[in-house]
């Protein structure tokens, strides 16, 4: 019997502890609102037509200087700095211009505090990525502080 009582103490501590998200962590549920607006705009308004349409002014505006990207692309190593990463944008055709289907989608946002992460899948040319953005946030404007990328399987 005692085991069984521990087992179920056990048992609801673990469950209790699962059910904890970011959110309910956070100091001010409505800062968090207003916070994952926030960056679904900046994804939505910037990141996504930024790489749609090849904008690296509209891009850049949203990065931290210093931000570094990694990841695999077609199962090779990706490393790029920022600044690498834009010049590229900038010399490639846009996915816009060049009339293949396009989609970027958020899959789920986590904040804690002034940091975040984005879960992201963007779809161009033959390339699906899924994609992690680290987010901070500077004199309250959100700014992605890194990206990891993976070309995956549709």
């Amino acid at each position: 019997m005692k085991a069984i009582i521990i087992l179920l103490s056990i048992f609801l501590t673990l469950t209790t502890a699962a059910q904890i998200s970011p959110a309910k962590n956070y100091k001010n549920m409505k800062n968090y609102s207003i916070d994952s607006a926030a960056i679904a705009g900046v994804l939505n308004n910037a990141y996504f037509k930024g790489i749609y349409e090849g904008d690296v002014a509209l891009l850049g505006s949203i990065y931290y200087e210093g931000t570094l990207l990694f990841g695999d692309v077609k199962g090779q190593p990706y490393y790029k700095t920022l600044a690498q990463y834009l010049e590229g944008v900038k010399n490639r055709q846009s996915p816009k211009d060049s009339g293949k289907p396009f989609s970027g989608d958020i899959i789920a946002i986590e904040i804690v505090n002034s940091i975040a992460v984005a879960k992201v899948q963007v779809k161009m040319y033959d390339f699906f990525y899924f994609e992690l953005l680290s987010f901070h946030k500077f004199n309250e404007k959100w700014l992605i502080v890194n990206k990891m990328i993976s070309d995956v399987q549709q």
